[in-house]
């Protein structure tokens, strides 16, 4: 989360099909996050660093792995009341029976709740199409990913740790050190640049604040805007960039060319 901007409950939602694993690709992965899931339905490219596309990876073929072969070993799928079946590992679709009428649904359009009821008919049996799974093989819902904030920050404070958290903490976070991240590389870009320039790479590249915008799923950039005081630090090296080095310094200027006022120079500066 601290890495994509997701709201927690859209990783939560995130299924096998959506999530990259690819460790041959390097680099950023992206994939779709499916307006069915993104709140307020902000569908986006969501984009994922090699470091965590690793994680994920590492996670799903081990962690994931072994609880799902232990609740498939036990048979726990197999009594799941009303499931939705994927038949085919390949496209991930599933039939719905309503009033004897059968329909084909693409997982990409199903809810959350929908979501955490469907099954991957594999090779090796059934399997939940939920990424995040509980010891139990079970998908992980939005209140225990709380409650597992909520136990963290318990912990640390019985033992003395002056540190708390919480998921939107995450998203924050994402948010501001990306925005800081993008400002200085386009203050790096446009520093030296003329004005023709500067416009030129604003229409190619975009405006920072609307590219984290877009990443955060925001409609209107005044919402990415509420981040913008964490960037404080920036405003005088945003300055200094691109005020023209040529200008003069003020306390290099003889006291009779100095700008006058009715208080005198000493008290104008």
């Amino acid at each position: 989360m601290v890495r994509t901007g997701l709201r927690l409950s859209e990783q939560s939602a995130l299924t096998v099909f959506d999530v990259p694993s690819d460790l041959g690709v390097g680099g950023y992965q992206r994939f779709w996050l499916p307006a069915a899931v993104a709140k307020g339905g902000s569908a986006r490219r969501v984009y994922v660093p090699e470091s965590v596309v690793r994680d994920l990876a590492g996670y799903a073929n081990f962690d994931r792995a072994e609880v799902v072969e232990k609740a498939r070993a036990d048979g726990r799928f197999r009594r799941l009341p009303n499931p939705l079946v994927v038949s085919d590992p390949e496209r991930p679709v599933i039939t719905r029976i309503h009033a004897g009428v059968r329909t084909r649904v693409k997982l990409v359009n199903l809810g959350p709740e929908d979501r955490r009821r469907v099954l991957v008919d594999g090779p090796a049996g059934l399997s939940p199409a939920a990424f995040w799974l509980s010891e139990f093989g079970t998908p992980i819902t939005v209140s225990t990913w709380k409650g597992m904030f909520a136990t963290a920050n318990t912990r640390c404070r019985r033992v003395g740790v002056p540190l708390t958290a919480h998921a939107h903490m995450l998203r924050h976070t994402f948010a501001v050190v990306t925005l800081e991240q993008l400002q200085r590389g386009h203050i790096a870009a446009l520093a030296h640049a003329n004005p023709e320039q500067r416009q030129h790479w604003t229409h190619i590249f975009g405006d920072p604040l609307d590219w984290v915008r877009r990443r955060l799923g925001h409609r209107s950039v005044v919402t990415t805007q509420i981040y913008l005081h964490a960037l404080a630090e920036l405003e005088m090296e945003t300055r200094a960039a691109l005020v023209p080095g040529e200008w003069d310094d003020v306390h290099d200027v003889e006291p009779d060319r100095a700008v006058t006022s009715e208080f005198g120079p000493e008290e104008m500066w």
